[in-house]
């Protein structure tokens, strides 16, 4: 596993149960400007971590996760509607 790797999966892992970040906010706070390298982390290796936090910037979860997401989502108590989180009350400050 690379160290830009290792990096998101500590802010993923660090995601409050309930909260989200979008991709580019993991992407900002591990020093990086590719939200899309982000996704491919976590497509490798989400399964370690509570990747159904991050979403996409409109707050809909990754395409082809979204019912799982969703689910757990709901199950941690982050406000989602319309299929969304809604991020200006759920988006952890990180």
């Amino acid at each position: 596993m690379t160290p830009f790797a290792r990096r998101v999966l500590d802010v993923v892992d660090a995601i409050p149960p309930g909260r989200v970040l979008t991709y580019g906010d993991v992407a900002e706070l591990v020093g990086s400007a590719a939200p899309r390298a982000v996704g491919m982390v976590l497509a490798r290796h989400g399964d370690e971590v509570p990747w159904h936090r991050v979403v996409l910037a409109s707050g809909a979860p990754a395409p082809g996760h979204a019912p799982r997401a969703l689910l757990l989502l709901r199950e941690e108590g982050a406000h989602v509607r319309a299929g969304r989180v809604d991020l200006d009350r759920a988006r952890w400050d990180g």
